[in-house]
């Protein structure tokens, strides 16, 4: 598992690109045959992945990071199928996910495996974690059962429909907060105008985008803005006092998740445009 640290805006305005990618940029996410778990400081935060080819894979606890018997002891996550046929067994009951479906599984659940229906096409499944003082039950939502909210306009280039998967109001959790982002063709811009929310941090997973284009991302303070070149399954760390916007050369969606003080999807502070820097 490796570990990333928590940086203050201070520091974060000193970086180069390279100190800002390995910080808040997390490449070669998906590896066939392989769990990758990244620890993110920031609200204790487990961003990863799980890509079950020719074999079956669990998700295992590491004693040293999280000094847990199993994963979800004290935990709760959530699971986003961006590949092929897949299903995530939990405590021995199978959960059948297509493309786009997403899994809650609470805290206290001991066992979870993760398989795929054709090695030739896997599933890759997009995990996000955070701390849980509650339980709640495990649920399985596909795309049709998501809360969609149809945001921007085709003049300003940022029209797109936000499925909101787990929230208050939808699949329940403890502080998760988890859904995705498909951009409308011939829109580029992803929230915005921009916002932050100094009560949660969050994520971003970049996806279905053709391997030869980019998103640029923009983060840091809103007067003070820097960007990084995103490829697609790459993900990005969001800290709480950091804008998270992006333009792509060509269409893509991702995922968003959160976790911190509420589950309120409209606690966020917002900036004008023209205050951006």
């Amino acid at each position: 598992m490796k570990i990333i640290n928590s940086h203050s805006p201070l520091s974060v305005s000193r970086f180069n690109t390279e100190e800002l990618r390995s910080n808040f940029l997390l490449e070669s996410l998906f590896t066939p045959d392989s769990v990758q778990l990244n620890y993110w400081e920031t609200d204790r935060t487990i961003v990863g992945s799980a890509v079950p080819a020719s074999t079956s894979l669990k998700l295992e606890a590491s004693r040293k990071e999280l000094a847990a018997d199993y994963f979800l002891e004290r935990r709760e996550i959530g699971i986003l199928n961006i590949g092929g046929e897949g299903s995530v067994e939990v405590d021995g009951v199978a959960y059948p996910m297509s493309k786009l479906d997403c899994l809650y599984v609470g805290r206290g659940v001991k066992s979870v495996v993760f398989s795929s229906k054709e090695a030739s096409q896997p599933a890759r499944f997009y995990l996000l974690s955070y701390p849980a003082h509650s339980s709640h039950p495990t649920t399985l939502a596909k795309q049709s059962d998501a809360t969609a909210l149809h945001l921007g306009e085709p003049e300003t280039a940022n029209e797109r429909t936000l499925y909101k998967y787990i929230h208050a109001d939808g699949v329940k959790s403890c502080q998760l907060v988890m859904g995705i982002t498909c951009m409308k063709s011939g829109s580029i811009w992803n929230t915005m105008p921009s916002h932050t929310h100094l009560r949660r941090s969050e994520a971003y997973l970049y996806f279905d985008m053709d391997p030869s284009h980019r998103v640029i991302h923009l983060m840091g303070e809103p007067s003070e803005t820097r960007h990084l070149v995103v490829a697609t399954g790459e993900a990005i760390l969001s800290p709480v006092w950091s804008i998270h916007s992006g333009a792509g050369t060509a269409s893509y969606s991702f995922c968003w998740g959160m976790g911190g003080e509420n589950q309120d999807f409209n606690d966020m502070d917002g900036f004008p445009i023209s205050d951006l820097r």
